[in-house]
């Protein structure tokens, strides 16, 4: 950027960069004629934007002194007397008329006038880290400022970039790139199907955006809308996520630890400690690709004065249900690895005490097969139906009434939550052969759902019929990844009611 088109805080931060690339080549104990060529070039730089910044300086003190002798005000008596229309009293701590030009933005002090103006950056000589460090700062700051955005949504986003962003910033790059003003206009307008009225400036926007990810096409949604970060807000109506463990992948795979439990001892005073450490193991978690798209008339689009933030809420909502069957049954090819999926099979299978029946019985044995470290955050699931069974167990009033086992507000049995999922098995027919897989009891934070922020969507102006002529609508073609899979089965247990012919 030309010298003249800095502003005052980037004119100093180049100084900054400019002197210790200066002391970089000069501790080079022999300098290649290229070296000499950029010191030259680096001290011209330096003459020019010092130059820059004084002038701007000048100009800036010139304006005080300006403001300061125009005669406002006339006190009693005194003709001529200076006034001042605004100020501070001196010591009072208060930071309004502080001067914008000599008192920039302080990443130590987490303040920020305008967190998205990444220009005003010092990367030169830092490390990933400490770029990291303040992309942070500023994305928390951003989040603050964001417009669109109420204070759930402020909480969530906070919540997501404080937990789960790395040491690059990975999360607050995506969230200053996508929530800024600029791009928020821009973005409204290509999903208004106005892309011809994008400015210059909300084109840089969009272009800085795209620069971020791997996708092919479309356009980040803005962080305000993005539905991971709505439905981490509202809550979702899926009870699966509500139970698992939600973390938020940067990349393809997520990557977690576990341990086995510290084998601990009791020891003798001054003996050597044995070698209690667990074995630690890295469970993964795929992410994969889920398409959905939203079609919307003309009529509809020219009336909606807040389409941009219906078609978020759309989003959403369609993103938790689509989710919702893959969470339970999901295969785990191309899409997320479902709880009875993941379970099916292993070792925390179970079968009734009684072939191709169901009885309170099995719920009991169950609650005790499970270990007792996962027994006290555990949580039922199955379909409703499956509950409504257990409610007539016993019509009788004994002691194995629903009301015995748990009050059905809120919905529990034997004291612990009762999840619904409707993709899960509605009962069973004896005279058919099959696996029937009725009730999942576990500790589901021990079920991790990754999310990977950042959907994209692509606008597309005109829908066609089954003739190839216009229907009079428009549409959203949205993508995004997910994942989902088990990474401690021994923390489940699951009934299978298996029938055979």
């Amino acid at each position: 950027m030309p010298p003249l088109q800095l502003s005052h805080q980037q004119a100093v931060i180049r100084l900054q960069d400019i002197r210790a690339q200066l002391e970089d080549l000069e501790r080079r104990d022999n300098l290649t004629a290229d070296d000499e060529q950029t010191f030259d070039e680096l001290t011209r730089e330096f003459s020019d934007v010092d130059d820059h910044r004084r002038q701007m300086e000048r100009r800036s003190a010139l304006e005080r002194v300006r403001s300061v002798t125009q005669v406002t005000e006339r006190a009693p008596g005194r003709p001529g007397s200076l006034g001042v229309e605004r100020g501070t009293p001196s010591g009072s701590g208060s930071a309004y008329d502080l001067d914008p030009i000599l008192n920039p933005d302080s990443v130590e002090d987490r303040r920020f006038r305008n967190p998205w103006d990444l220009g005003e950056m010092r990367t030169y000589d830092r490390s990933p880290e400490q770029v990291g460090q303040e992309m942070k700062a500023r994305a928390m700051c951003a989040v603050e400022k964001m417009a669109g955005a109420n204070d759930r949504i402020r909480s969530a986003a906070t919540d997501i970039i404080e937990r789960w962003d790395d040491r690059r910033g990975t999360i607050a790059k995506q969230c200053l790139a996508t929530s800024s003003p600029e791009y928020m206009r821009a973005w409204s307008k290509l999903a208004a199907g106005k892309s011809h009225m994008v400015s210059p400036e909300e084109q840089r926007a969009l272009e800085r955006a795209m620069s971020l990810t791997d996708n092919q096409g479309g356009y980040l949604v803005p962080f305000q809308l993005d539905p991971t970060v709505i439905i981490t807000a509202d809550g979702s109506r899926n009870q699966i996520r509500q139970a698992a463990r939600q973390v938020v992948a940067t990349g393809d795979v997520w990557h977690g630890v576990s341990a086995g439990a510290v084998q601990w001892r009791w020891a003798d005073e001054g003996t050597e400690a044995g070698d209690n450490a667990p074995e630690f193991g890295q469970p993964t978690v795929p992410v994969h690709k889920a398409d959905g798209f939203v079609p919307i008339s003309i009529e509809a689009m020219s009336d909606a004065e807040n389409s941009t933030t219906e078609v978020g809420r759309l989003l959403a909502f369609g993103k938790d249900t689509l989710e919702a069957g893959a969470f339970a049954v999901g295969t785990g090819v191309k899409q997320p690895t479902g709880i009875i999926t993941a379970l099916a099979g292993t070792a925390s299978e179970m079968a009734p005490g009684t072939p191709e029946t169901f009885d309170s019985a099995d719920i009991y044995a169950m609650d005790g097969a499970l270990p007792a470290r996962h027994r006290a955050g555990a949580s039922w699931m199955a379909n409703r139906n499956i509950y409504n069974l257990v409610r007539q167990f016993d019509t009788g009033g004994g002691a194995e009434l629903w009301e015995r086992i748990g009050a059905d507000m809120p919905p529990q049995l034997m004291g612990r939550p009762a999840l619904e999922a409707e993709d899960m098995a509605a009962g069973f027919n004896p005279a058919v052969a099959a696996d029937n897989h009725l009730l999942v009891y576990g500790d589901f934070s021990n079920y991790v759902i990754a999310d990977r922020i950042g959907m994209s969507i692509e606008f597309l102006p005109h829908l066609v019929g089954a003739n190839r002529r216009p229907t009079g609508q428009r549409g959203w073609y949205a993508w995004y990844r997910v994942g989902a899979d088990s990474v401690l089965d021994s923390a489940f247990r699951l009934l299978n009611v298996e029938t055979s012919v």
